[in-house]
């Protein structure tokens, strides 16, 4: 009788064994070609959880499964390890930032390993740790000194629970990314990176990513926000300066009625300063929130200023300039022109404040005497009108000529602006990547000295106030200027964390190198050529990533444009969530499912009320610890559960049945294999040549195992890794029909120790411990992750029979199964000897029988 498989002792054994034999370590090996598989490393909070393991399974499964096909692959892990959770754990728990993080680092690599997952552990690398943060203080400097880094005042957005700056993708709904607090703004001095510079090649280079989904190309596109059109800049009645706008709509000059300016702008300011009301507006417009979907849901409310623009083709006409919520100054120049016949939100602004509707674009079958706005603006094509020299010009027609007239008239020209703006990376906080600048009254923002490099933080800071630790301190910010040596101060800013993660791939390459990157080692193993994580990272990090690949390139670093070849979003664990009666949420082991779908608490036997299946989250405790599965039923359950239950890119649900039908199926490979090698020792020896013929059951057998490995191959490639696990089920279920007394001459053997040989290889990548112990027991002297992956023989893969319609007179009749490629007088006679066929013929001789070889037979009548 077959024994139980020991997963606890097997997989110890096994994960033991690969690290003494550095199964995973690998160098750079121009001789070879390379395979870079990285997935997006975890910021380390404490321990990990099932998107961890869904994640990570899926990156080891392409990681394993290419070292199977001769590359040589990298397949790395580190931390995202700087952020404001860590001084928060600081100030709760008294324990200084750098212990609570690097004593989780600890937790969740144990738990990482108990995954068995194939990285090169000798790789390693933390982001607050000096050897890696030192390294980027340098590529700062070198931007620095490149023109790409640089300090400059700036409206920003202040989340003022988290008492520190937010860039504005950190913003979200109007609220603090992290804190969920309401963002202020404020006006500040910060240092940014110029993203912008790479704006165009940003979004060019989109066309050429085409192993990235999508979804993500596009989301990175409208973020990068091109648009053309003209800038307008719009005299000032009794001033001298101008207003400037830039609008996509010039064509529409003509129906301007008001100009509106952001709370923001510098008008705005003055304003503000002249009149207590208008002050009272812009306080009340910053209250409200700043990002885009709060500014488009909330009402569209104005402030009208003393000051009027003079129309630019209208002579005499003078617009109203006013103060509006919905202007963000970070998107133009922070000042439109409303033309309310043609823009609804503009609409809305004159209808509320009694302001002038003029249509200037008129529909195709409209009568241009009687056409006219009334409460939904005119937004679609048509021929311009009322307006002047333009009247009779198709839109686009129209812009160019409009371009034209205002650079000939010096109020304004044809141009092109990006929604991108430059990315702010400083952080008012103290756990970070410290800015390696000095202040100097004379000098100005001064370079830290590359050989004074790293700037480490202060270990004694205090977090018993809000704010940074680092402005406190009374020595560290105190230092003598590197260029004038008078007395001068540090930059306390630190790094946004997105900055950290924007090159971590590159340093991955050569991790202990004295130096940000080696060339040789990240012009060989660069670009990752398959990047795995969530698409919440589908703008920030990727599109930060892509500017700092090409500012290395700049500074000399790389020869790389592009990080990431091929880009794959993985979807969500999800669960049920559970409450009491009392409404608090309870962990899924503290709560009884019965059979009829009700559920009532463990310990009190009180309802339970069962709520939707949502994303895994501590918040709502419907998390089940991967530690807990692991121990009960294994780590190869696990990773196999994860990779079966969805294609991969969608979201999964996370049952105990599910986890147990794994677990079961491991136990039946288990049992399978240890009763055929009972019933025939042989198949423990290593397999000969092949025989030269195979009776028919064996030849079947040699059918579906080399079906199996064309199948499994090519979702694996495809990453659709379910169907994979779908086409292994099937393999197995074939295998269990096999008799363990059966082909039990040498062509059988032969063909039984294929097919053991090859389950185990193909389970490898998915389950690697149970593969390595099946590979150990079928005699191999070699181990599993050292060994080829199998070749499938094509001519076993085409079956020897053709499933063949029979159609009479157009219409289906009958299927009947045929030798392939047979010739056609055999398929004639075996379709018109098909008994449906017959009755529908009726003793009727064909007219015409038409054969498409293994597909048709249409026999005309």
């Amino acid at each position: 009788m077959a024994s139980r498989y020991n997963f606890l002792e097997t997989e110890t054994k096994w994960q033991s064994v690969w690290a003494s034999r550095e199964a995973f370590k690998t160098e750079a090996d121009p001789s070879r070609p390379k395979y870079y598989v990285l997935e997006m490393f975890p910021y380390p909070s404490g321990r990990i959880h099932m998107g961890h393991v869904r994640n990570y399974t899926m990156g080891d499964v392409v990681a394993r499964y290419k070292r199977a096909r001769g590359f040589n692959v990298l397949h790395p892990m580190g931390w995202d390890a700087f952020g404001l959770p860590a001084e928060n754990a600081a100030r709760d728990q008294k324990i200084h930032p750098a212990r609570w993080t690097y004593d989780n680092i600890a937790t969740m690599r144990a738990e990482l390993k108990r995954m068995g997952l194939s990285l090169d552990w000798s790789r390693e690398l933390a982001t607050c740790h000096p050897g890696y943060y030192q390294y980027q203080q340098a590529l700062f400097l070198d931007f620095f000194e490149a023109g790409l880094a640089y300090r400059g005042e700036a409206a920003v957005n202040w989340d003022p629970v988290d008492h520190t700056v937010l860039a504005n993708e950190q913003v979200i709904d109007g609220k603090g990314w992290r804190s969920g607090a309401p963002v202020e703004k404020r006006k500040l001095s910060q240092w940014f990176l110029k993203i912008t510079a790479y704006a165009d090649e940003l979004l060019e280079a989109l066309k050429g990513l085409d192993r990235w989904p999508e979804k993500v190309r596009l989301m990175q596109e409208n973020w990068i926000g091109k648009s053309t059109g003209a800038y307008v800049r719009f005299k000032l009645v009794g001033r001298e300066d101008r207003l400037t706008i830039f609008t996509t709509r010039p064509d529409t000059l003509f129906g301007a009625s008001f100009m509106a300016v952001s709370p923001d702008h510098p008008l705005a300011d003055e304003a503000a300063m002249a009149d207590p009301q208008a002050a009272a507006f812009i306080a009340e417009c910053k209250a409200a929130g700043t990002s885009e979907a709060v500014i488009e849901a909330q009402e569209k409310k104005g402030y009208r200023t003393a000051v009027q623009a003079l129309h630019p083709f209208i002579p005499g006409k003078t617009l109203p300039v006013y103060i509006a919520n919905f202007v963000l100054m970070e998107y133009g120049t922070g000042a439109i022109f409303g033309c309310p016949a043609h823009d609804q939100r503009d609409l809305d602004f004159a209808r509320k404040y009694g302001l002038s509707v003029t249509p200037v674009v008129l529909p195709a079958d409209a009568d241009p005497k009687s056409f006219a706005v009334a409460d939904v603006a005119y937004t679609d094509d048509g021929t311009i009108y009322n307006s002047g020299f333009l009247d009779g010009l198709p839109i686009e027609e129209a812009k160019q000529t409009v371009g034209a007239k205002l650079k000939e008239q010096g109020d304004g020209e044809p141009t092109t602006v990006y929604r991108l703006r430059d990315w702010l990376v400083s952080r008012q906080r103290y756990w970070g990547c410290p800015i390696p600048i000095i202040h100097c009254e004379t000098c100005g923002p001064v370079a830290v000295p590359k050989q004074e490099l790293p700037v480490l933080l202060p270990d004694d800071v205090t977090f018993d106030q809000p704010g940074n630790p680092l402005d406190r301190h009374p020595t560290w910010k105190h230092v003598n200027c590197p260029s004038c040596g008078a007395k001068a101060r540090r930059e306390t800013d630190t790094f946004d964390t997105f900055v950290d993660s924007s090159w971590y791939f590159a340093r991955f390459c050569s991790p202990r190198a004295e130096v940000p990157v080696e060339r040789d080692k990240v012009d060989y193993w660069l670009p990752v050529d398959q990047y795995i994580g969530g698409v919440e990272h589908a703008i920030l990090h990727l599109l930060y990533s892509r500017f700092f690949t090409r500012a290395m390139k700049l500074t000399g670093h790389s020869k790389l444009d592009e990080p990431f070849a091929g880009l794959f979003t993985q979807g969500m664990v999800l669960h049920e969530s559970y409450k009491d009666r009392e409404g608090k949420w309870l962990y899924p082991e503290e709560v009884d499912k019965r059979a009829d779908g009700s559920a009532v608490h463990v310990k009190t036997g009180q309802p339970v009320e069962v709520g939707r299946k949502e994303v895994m989250s501590k918040s709502k405790k419907n998390v089940v610890p991967p530690a807990r599965i692991i121990e009960t039923f294994g780590a190869d359950t696990a990773r196999w559960f994860v990779l079966s239950d969805s294609p991969p890119e969608r979201d999964m649900e996370w049952t105990d049945a599910g986890v147990e039908g794994a677990w079961r199926f491991t136990q039946r490979i288990w049992r399978i294999a240890e009763s055929w090698t009972e019933a025939h020792p042989a198949l423990k020896e290593e397999l000969g040549a092949a025989p030269n013929s195979f009776a028919a059951e064996a030849l079947a057998l040699r059918r579906i195992t080399h079906k199996t490995v064309a199948q499994v191959t090519e979702t694996i490639e495809r990453f659709t890794f379910n169907s994979g696990v779908a086409a292994i089920y099937k393999f197995v279920n074939a295998l269990a029909e096999v008799k363990p007394e059966a082909l039990g001459d040498a062509a059988g053997l032969w063909a039984r120790k294929e097919a053991l040989d090859t389950l185990a290889l193909l389970i490898g990548p998915m389950m690697p411990h149970l593969a390595e112990e099946l590979w150990q027991n079928l005699g191999h002297n070699t181990m599993l992750v050292e060994t080829a992956w199998p070749a499938a023989d094509p001519a076993l893969i085409v079956d020897d029979q053709a499933t063949v319609a029979v159609q009479v007179n157009g219409k289906l009749r009958a299927t009947i199964s045929l030798p392939r490629d047979c010739d056609k007088a055999a398929a004639e006679s075996a379709a018109l000897a098909d008994p449906a066929v017959q009755r529908v013929l009726e003793g009727k001789a064909p007219k015409k029988i038409v054969v498409v070889p293994n597909r048709i037979v249409n026999i005309v009548v």
